[in-house]
């Protein structure tokens, strides 16, 4: 039933106007498979939007938390976000308030989120809930917040800090019931609350107990992830033994190769697009350290960029080599048809 509330919820931030430009995204979309061209129409109807690069954890496989980005650390301004509302209030209905860093260490970061709320978009976040005491949860409730994953990789301080190293499990389920108790109190069904567990060989053999202390707390839903890993084709010590939560598949040689066949399609390239903290414009979230920028919003306006011959240009690889494009390389995205 929650599930169903939330996803309810998300359609009812769908105007006639917002439908009409999905139709000729997902139209445009399986054209340019059929012709191996660029014949997009529409803007995108779901957003990523970077609030900060700042982490207060030190997790193995994050560029965010190893300090390990070339672009600076900082914070988006509120004025470059509202000039974001302001163009693609029309057509976009989800935003997801986070692609790398901990979202809550912008000190205005719930202003954000009331902003979006004014034009009826739908708003997400991911959160390590390190930062969430009662006063901040009723915050949060009362931000309208639609949707809150919680990440949450292991039900013992031992299993947890194996891999979100510097954090505290304690941390995570207060925070966690800061919010459920808020919600109570202000009668609220937002922010739909999610527990994820990215499963990792340390904190695999607790895949069942998650579930449990979701359902303890009264965490909305919980969400199993597999980990992307760099270093993957001659195995790693966070890969699951169980290969079902595990994004490669082991071959003879004894190497291990991308568990799914990708072909030269991706409906991200024309459903979404994704902003860095300082209005940059990134393909996708894979492009983490923003090596492939395709405009900037304190240069020109977000339409100019999704119109620009450099978009383009990107698109057309997707269609017919997407495999020779390195953030493309370690990623199932290509793998899925969109209905």
């Amino acid at each position: 039933m929650n599930r169903l509330n939330d996803t309810i919820n998300i359609l009812r931030h769908i105007t006639i106007g917002r439908m009409f430009n999905l139709f000729l995204l997902k139209a445009s979309y399986y054209i340019s498979r059929v012709f191996k061209k660029d014949l997009h129409k529409g803007m995108p109807f779901s957003l990523s939007i970077e609030p900060t690069t700042a982490c207060n954890l030190a997790c193995p496989e994050c560029p965010s938390g190893l300090k390990q980005f070339t672009r600076p650390t900082g914070r988006i301004d509120l004025d470059l976000h509202k000039n974001i509302l302001k163009e693609v209030k029309n057509t976009v209905f989800y935003i997801n308030y986070y692609f790398q860093g901990v979202p809550f260490l912008h000190p205005r970061f719930l202003e954000l989120i009331q902003e979006a709320k004014k034009h009826k978009i739908y708003t997400a976040t991911s959160t390590n809930a390190h930062f969430i005491d009662e006063r901040k949860a009723e915050e949060i409730v009362l931000s309208g917040l639609d949707r809150l994953i919680i990440s949450i990789d292991g039900v013992t301080q031992k299993t947890y800090e194996n891999y979100r190293v510097k954090g505290s499990l304690e941390k995570v389920i207060k925070g966690s019931e800061h919010l459920v108790k808020a919600k109570k109190q202000l009668q609220s069904k937002t922010p739909h609350l999610i527990f994820q567990f990215l499963v990792v060989k340390p904190n695999e053999h607790e895949i069942t107990q998650v579930f449990e202390l979701g359902k303890k707390i009264g965490i909305d839903e919980v969400r199993i992830k597999t980990a992307q890993l760099y270093d993957y084709k001659n195995g790693n010590p966070l890969m699951p033994d169980n290969e079902k939560y595990s994004r490669y598949k082991r071959q003879k040689d004894g190497s291990y190769k991308l568990k799914y066949k990708t072909g030269n399609h991706c409906w991200r390239m024309w459903s979404s697009s994704v902003f860095t903290w300082d209005g940059r414009i990134v393909p996708c979230c894979f492009d983490k350290d923003a090596q492939h920028v395709l405009g900037n919003m304190k240069m020109t306006s977000f339409k100019e960029v999704w119109a620009d011959k450099k978009y383009a240009s990107f698109r057309k690889m997707i269609l017919n080599n997407r495999n020779k494009i390195d953030i493309c390389q370690n990623c199932s995205e290509g793998s899925k048809v969109f209905l």
